[in-house]
């Protein structure tokens, strides 16, 4: 069988905004502390138009609080690589079956009819327990957010990219997981686990589901990462079972997301990568 010919000259130049002309749904960006903010400044500084969802009523609810979505549109704002890409904003409850799909419709239209990229960073926290304490209505709960509202999504943006015309570029999903799977597990959040794990065992197939529309889906756990929820003591325990002896930021797997969306990893499908900096359990 004949081989492809080797890369001409001009493909082996890479853009300088190597996101350039795309499209980006990154749930979960409500917060300026938090991963999904620093994926979609990542997203728009490579030269990608991106749609922020946000559910600040749950972050009300949790210990680090609330934050502005017009201060967070700002942020990615600001960084924008391409003059022409632009920046929007919307709310949405993905515990709401319907949500889901309702979200992508609402992001495509507002970046112009297409999503290239869809990053699922959303999660339920708290609500939570041991294997002693938890119920049905937390299980239910997290069902709900952390693995139906994903594989929701992952199905809309499918049908999306089915209707779009020849030629349209690649897609990219890429889904976030725990580390759930790595020894010691964890314990004493039962129910968030069980749906991370979920998300992990899943990715392979729903890779092989969107191959032929030229869509990879990954699954990328950041491990530990400083999202400001835990302080103290506690935080320098933590910092101390890294080997470069710091937590995890979160543009550092904003950086792996945000390669994956690109070109370059357009042969890269299916996997489950770790982006933990070595993190000693």
């Amino acid at each position: 069988m004949p081989q492809l010919p080797p890369p001409a000259p001009e493909e082996l130049r890479r853009d300088p905004l190597p996101l350039r002309g795309r499209t980006a749904l990154v749930t979960g960006a409500s917060r300026r502390g938090g991963i999904g903010f620093a994926v979609a400044r990542r997203l728009a500084a490579y030269g990608a138009s991106v749609y922020l969802h946000h559910h600040v009523p749950h972050d009300v609810d949790m210990p680090w609080g609330g934050d502005s979505p017009e201060a967070v549109a700002a942020g990615v704002r600001e960084v924008l690589g391409d003059p022409e890409a632009r920046v929007v904003d919307g709310p949405g409850d993905l515990a709401d079956p319907a949500g889901p799909a309702r979200l992508v419709e609402t992001a495509a239209e507002a970046l112009g009819g297409r999503l290239d990229i869809l990053v699922a960073n959303h999660a339920l926290s708290g609500s939570d327990g041991t294997l002693d304490t938890i119920d049905a209505a937390m299980l239910d709960a997290h069902w709900a957010v952390d693995a139906r509202s994903v594989l929701l999504l992952v199905q809309a943006y499918g049908r999306l990219r089915a209707a779009q015309p020849p030629g349209t570029p690649g897609g990219r999903v890429v889904m976030m997981t725990s580390g759930q799977d790595i020894a010691g597990g964890m314990p004493g959040e039962i129910a968030y686990a069980l749906q991370k794990g979920a998300l992990a065992s899943i990715t392979r197939s729903l890779a092989s589901a969107l191959a032929e529309r030229a869509v990879t889906v990954n699954t990328v756990n950041p491990g530990p990462v400083d999202t400001d929820y835990l302080s103290g003591d506690d935080y320098a325990a933590v910092a101390a079972m890294f080997p470069a002896g710091r937590w995890g930021m979160p543009d550092d797997p904003a950086r792996l997301i945000a390669w994956l969306a690109t070109d370059e990893a357009q042969w890269i499908t299916g996997q489950v990568i770790d982006s933990e900096g070595g993190f000693r359990r």
